[in-house]
């Protein structure tokens, strides 16, 4: 049985997964967490009269790491079905993706998660970083192909943009209010 979570200010406790499932049923989605092994996939869906329609998507993995796990963030997309649903900003749903996969982290054993906001075009990129940086991530590093070192972060995340890092424990606490105790 998992220890519980530690205490946290305005809710006494940080949200737990089945808090945030609920507080994601009450804006009409369904989340759903796949693991294989240390990989996992997090996918957004909302029931439409056609069925199930997938909005987005999140995967990653649990990477052992000296001094604790870290939370791999690989990707996040959102389907153009996602436009389609009224009164849903973009980034709404992210961090409904977010927080399933922040706390799949924490109980995991992960202490950092870690992500690339991918510099694709520079408009995008900056809604990237600023989302992050809301949402609790630092930037650690610029990754743009000048250095050996970036090249290294280039394969591993696949483009360049703006590396960051968040203490997993941190995230939650911040959360903690719009995902708290739905008792």
């Amino acid at each position: 049985m998992a220890a519980p979570s530690p205490p946290t200010p305005g809710t006494g406790r940080l949200p737990t997964m089945a808090d945030i499932m609920a507080a994601s049923r009450a804006q009409g989605l369904r989340m759903r967490l796949s693991t294989l092994g240390p990989l996992f996939r997090v996918t957004a869906t909302r029931v439409g009269g056609d069925g199930d329609v997938e909005l987005g998507r999140a995967e990653g993995a649990v990477r052992p790491w000296p001094g604790g796990s870290v939370l791999h963030l690989d990707s996040m997309r959102m389907s153009r079905a996602t436009l389609e649903v009224p009164d849903r900003p973009l980034f709404g749903l992210g961090i409904f993706l977010g927080a399933v996969t922040v706390r799949h982290g924490f109980d995991a054993g992960c202490v950092r998660a870690e992500l690339l906001a991918i510099n694709d075009t520079p408009l995008y990129h900056n809604k990237l970083v600023k989302f992050y940086t809301r949402m609790g991530f630092k930037a650690v590093h610029e990754v743009d192909g000048s250095s050996m070192m970036d090249l290294a972060h280039m394969l591993v995340w696949g483009g360049k943009g703006t590396r960051m890092d968040a203490d997993i424990e941190q995230l939650l606490m911040k959360w903690s209010r719009r995902f708290g105790s739905q008792d």
